[in-house]
């Protein structure tokens, strides 16, 4: 039986305060609504991603998975009924874009009890530490009676720890005709989601719910719990490579991104902040205070500290980044160093070759872009400017201080500086 989900992704947000729409904000580098897609690419045949007028952006993170527009935003089930055409005649579940945790295993628990059960109908719920204004989950043996939102509960419905999490799953056929009959009875004059569950039981239907942890279901709304959710998935993230082999100093302070992929016997010092994209081969050490994205450190190689790995750097084996260099859109060879206090941008830079404190690549000319190719086994002196575009072949020196604005050919000395003169002073 084919499964679709629909994910709930129109709202503006305004409690965050930002520009950007609310499943646009980051967890550990990822947007909300990809974190969800991904659990959703895992757990269903199909994602469809309702989105507001103007949300162009959505739409971008959302590909190649289909959009469909709320023209106007007249509550959560009217939300859900937008993608009606693409429900399909199997199983389909609604849920919100800011409950970005939710894993696939559990979006598979709730298709499987609705698939092996007498249910018509399965919610999501969970169990807070502190239930405050959740909405509750009333329950009578193993089925669900009613949701009630907390302004409306008594002290009794209160009282119940259990809570609504949002997601909704049924069949196709029934979650049509139940979302058609939602009525915007209510303050707001809105079409809500969770009236589905009064117009189910008035036809007779059996609700089921299946718990979840209660870290898989935090609501993000604001930005403190969007901190609150970031702190979460880092705590997830340090624990998943401990598990896996690495070794951190101090887990607490080190940051990744939600696709950071780490081989074991990596070790990492405090302070590591890893972006997107960053792949870390077997024994690499990165050593504290070190920023890397969009880049691949390959096995042996030594970062830092205070190193900057920049987007395209290519660290190969044995390589040594050390304290304050910054590398981007580079390759540096097996074996090679670039130990100190130094920039090397839109280069290549070959096996062993060593490049000494305070060199910088001469890079950009105020208009474009251009790339500087360093042989193997060739020794750059410290402080030293290489304009490129530009090739030091194989074996070459370059002299302390000096400004090479010419190729060197390989095995050659090459000095670039004014000639030092002593005077007596009178």
């Amino acid at each position: 039986m084919n499964t679709t989900a629909v994910i709930l992704a129109a709202g503006l947000g305004t409690r965050m305060k930002s520009a950007l729409p609310k499943a646009a904000q980051r967890i550990a580098g990822r947007p909300m609504l990809r974190h969800l897609l991904a659990a959703t690419e895992a757990a269903f045949d199909r994602s469809v991603v309702v989105i507001g007028p103007d949300m162009a952006e959505l739409a971008a993170l959302a590909a190649p998975h289909e959009t469909v527009i709320q023209a106007e935003r007249r509550g959560t089930a009217h939300a859900a009924l937008q993608a009606e055409a693409q429900f399909g005649d199997g199983l389909v579940a609604v849920m919100y874009a800011d409950n970005p945790l939710i894993s696939a295993e559990t979006l598979r628990e709730l298709a499987d009890r609705l698939s092996a059960g007498d249910a018509r109908l399965v919610l999501l719920g969970f169990t807070p530490p502190d239930p405050g204004r959740y909405g509750r989950l009333v329950t009578a043996g193993d089925y669900v009676t009613k949701i009630v939102e907390f302004a409306d509960a008594t002290e009794t419905e209160r009282a119940i720890p259990f809570c609504n999490a949002g997601v909704f799953i049924a069949r196709a056929t029934d979650m049509r005709v139940w979302l058609r009959a939602v009525q915007p009875f209510n303050r707001k004059g809105e079409y809500y989601l969770t009236d589905v569950v009064a117009i189910a039981r008035e036809e007779g239907a059996k609700i089921a719910a299946v718990e979840a942890p209660f870290a898989e279901c935090l609501g993000i709304n604001s930005r403190a719990e969007l901190a609150a959710a970031e702190a979460t998935v880092q705590s997830r993230l340090r624990a998943a490579a401990l598990e896996a082999g690495v070794a951190m100093l101090a887990p607490d302070t080190v940051f990744f991104c939600a696709d950071t992929t780490l081989a074991s016997d990596v070790t990492i010092g405090p302070y590591v902040v890893f972006g997107p994209g960053v792949t870390i081969e077997t024994g690499v050490e990165i050593k504290a205070f070190s920023h890397l994205e969009q880049c691949v450190v390959h096995a042996g190689a030594v970062i830092g500290p205070y190193a900057r790995l920049r987007p395209g750097a290519d660290i190969g084996p044995a390589a040594h980044i050390g304290n304050f260099c910054e590398i981007k859109a580079a390759t540096i060879g097996q074996g090679a160093k670039v130990n100190h206090l130094s920039y090397i941008g839109d280069a290549s830079i070959g096996a062993a070759t060593n490049i000494g404190a305070g060199t910088i690549t001469c890079n950009y000319d105020g208009k474009a872009k251009h790339r500087t190719n360093i042989g193997a086994h060739a020794f750059i002196g410290s402080n030293t400017a290489l304009v490129a575009p530009l090739s030091v072949g194989d074996g070459a020196l370059v002299a302390a201080g000096s400004t090479i604005t010419e190729d060197v050919s390989p095995g050659s000395l090459a000095i670039a500086r004014g000639r030092q003169v002593s005077k007596t002073r009178r």
